[in-house]
């Protein structure tokens, strides 16, 4: 397959704001696709050459690379390359106006070859960027470079244009993992009605080049007997939110299972045989960063096959106690990782079984999943069961609450037991609500917002983007709806770090994801969540998040938001739903109305 049926593709997805749209020209062109082809394509769609949770290493290439392999792959000079990005801000689009003979003095040297356009195929293509991804050691920068610029010479100007921003990691094309769903469902399995079945199988394995290379090659119901897979993880599930108790029980059948939240690093642990994959809520490859949790699920996991889920915590190696969230950051380093085990101890807090032995168990209730799991767990200081009760009225609920607070958790969460209590991979939904500690502030509980958008600072911060344009996650049609602006609570290293992020994702439109009324300075790639709370949510004419829901005019605003921290352990669309807002939104109307009422 020619890499350059890819890149047209890709440039006229660039040029669409529609999400409709750019599903239909997605499932064009996965339709003109090879099935023996079609998994490299949809990552190289994902802006990936695989799957993050293979663990394997990013292209590792920066800007001066890139100028270097153009001017090789060209025979313009380095020096005149690099005048050229920083003219044109782009290095794929300098690749492709040098190749092409636009401007300047360089003339094309796009050629051709026995009356066929000089090009380069998928395949090429991907093996190529492989091979730099996995150059390591002493040379590996120069082979980098030198394979790079070997595919750049071959590639016609629009390949380039989008090879090199690929590997510049700025496709700007918009897509995410649902549109690609729905663009497979409508080429491959007949449109919308298969929709579910792929999001199942994808949220039982998920490796969307995968799930596309099956549906090709076998059909769709190939997909309804996908079962977990010991190595590729289950999208996890999630929870709704709400801050009532008795609203909590009563969601959930009056009775409910109830865990510590635990302020960790949630990780999703398979194990075959002595192989232990550790993978984190975005599914990527923690291992590395979690050798004695290895050692601990080999030692204390009575099971061959099996895939379970917990809270990682940091604990104080004295007195045993919680340490917080931010601890963990030190396993995240590179080097020095026995170092990080010594002074970051952690213990392993398990909740859920997904498959054990060969039996998918997340289409088993939860309580049998948890007694199947205290079956296979010895007894140890290091991995245990998740502190819980089973709660069937508000006043234990409550007095379990306070007592995870009191303990360094952050809060509760309450689990349905009834007969479809299921595992919903991949789905947030009110089997599992969570009750977390009050903030002080209107607005009980923080909310996780995504970056679409920044303006320019004024007065002591003029001359950098001190706001920030925030949206909530729609799931439904797969798009971000902003719902506030934030300018404060980043500190000025938080500012001087923001200016680089922006750098990093900003593109010259708005996303065809995102769903907004204000314009921003610039717009930005939907990559970022960070943790706000803010003084109260409201009706707002200018913000889309549930734009007619409650008002036909309106929709709903974060009043007053402030920034706590970055959520990296968080994708885009694990952010704060729509669906959350507005019963947090409903939620404050009716402490409201049930407040007491001045005497006449």
């Amino acid at each position: 397959m020619e890499f350059r049926l890819i890149a047209e593709y890709f440039d006229k997805l660039e040029r669409i704001s529609s999400r409709i749209q750019l599903t239909a020209l997605l499932a064009d062109l996965l339709k003109k696709t090879p099935p023996d082809a079609i998994d490299k394509v949809v990552y190289l769609i994902q802006g990936k050459l695989w799957p993050d949770f293979y663990g394997y290493p990013e292209l590792g290439v920066g800007e001066k690379f890139l100028i270097k392999a153009i001017a090789l792959a060209t025979g313009v000079k380095e020096e005149d390359v690099e005048s050229q990005v920083k003219t044109v801000g782009d290095p794929g689009e300098v690749a492709y106006r040098i190749k092409a003979g636009l401007g300047g003095k360089q003339a094309s040297i796009y050629t051709f070859i026995g009356g066929k356009q000089e090009g380069v195929t998928v395949e090429e293509t991907y093996d190529a960027l492989s091979k730099i991804a996995l150059a390591q050691g002493e040379g590996s920068r120069d082979a980098k470079i030198r394979i790079l610029a070997g595919l750049l010479k071959k590639a016609s100007p629009i390949e380039a244009k989008y090879i090199v921003r690929f590997v510049d990691g700025r496709l700007r094309v918009g897509i995410g993992d649902a549109t690609v769903l729905d663009a497979l469902a409508s080429a491959y399995a007949g449109g919308t009605v298969a929709r579910p079945i792929l999001e199942r199988a994808y949220n039982m394995r998920a490796d969307l080049g995968n799930i596309a290379k099956i549906v090709a090659t076998e059909g769709i119901e190939a997909l309804k007997n996908v079962t977990p897979m010991i190595g590729i993880p289950i999208r996890p599930m999630l929870a709704e939110r709400l801050t009532d108790p008795q609203e909590i029980l009563a969601k959930l059948g009056g009775k409910a299972l109830v865990d510590y939240k635990y302020d960790g690093e949630r990780a999703q642990i398979h194990k075959k045989g002595e192989t232990v994959y550790i993978f984190s809520r975005r599914l990527e490859n923690i291992t590395h960063q979690y050798p004695d949790v290895v050692e601990y699920v080999r030692e204390y996991i009575n099971a061959n096959e099996v895939i379970v889920e917990g809270e990682i915590v940091a604990v104080d190696p004295e007195s045993g106690e919680i340490r917080p969230f931010q601890e963990l950051m030190h396993r995240k380093r590179k080097t020095d990782i026995a170092e990080a085990v010594k002074e970051y101890p952690v213990n392993v807090y398990l909740f859920d079984l997904m498959y054990l032995e060969g039996v998918d168990y997340t289409i088993k209730p939860l309580p049998e999943r948890r007694a199947a799991l205290e079956k296979i767990l010895k007894p140890s200081d290091y991995v245990k069961i998740a502190h819980h009760i089973y709660a069937d009225n508000v006043e234990s609920l409550k007095e379990f609450f306070y007592q995870a607070i009191s303990e360094g958790a952050e809060g509760i969460m309450a689990k349905s037991v009834n007969k479809d209590s299921i595992y919903q991979a991949g789905a947030r939904g009110f089997l599992w609500i969570k009750l977390k500690r009050d903030y002080q502030s209107e607005m009980a509980d923080t909310v996780d917002l995504v970056v679409v958008g920044a303006f320019w600072g004024k007065g002591k911060r003029g001359g950098i983007f001190s706001s920030l344009l925030m949206a909530a996650y729609n799931p439904d049609n797969d798009t971000f709806e902003t719902v506030c602006k934030v300018a404060t609570g980043f500190s000025d290293e938080e500012y001087a770090e923001l200016q680089k992020k922006l750098a990093e994702i900003k593109r010259p439109t708005k996303h065809p994801r995102v769903v907004s009324k204000l314009e921003p300075d610039i717009w930005v790639e939907p990559q970022l969540v960070a943790e706000l709370i803010g003084a109260e949510i409201t009706l707002s004419p200018l913000h889309t998040c549930c734009y007619g829901k409650v008002e036909k005019d309106a929709g709903l605003s974060i009043r007053f938001p402030r920034f706590i921290r970055w959520r990296p352990d968080k994708a885009p669309e694990d952010a704060t739903s729509v669906n959350e807002i507005l019963e947090m939104y409903k939620l404050k109307l009716k402490k409201i109305e049930e407040r007491p009422q001045p005497e006449a």
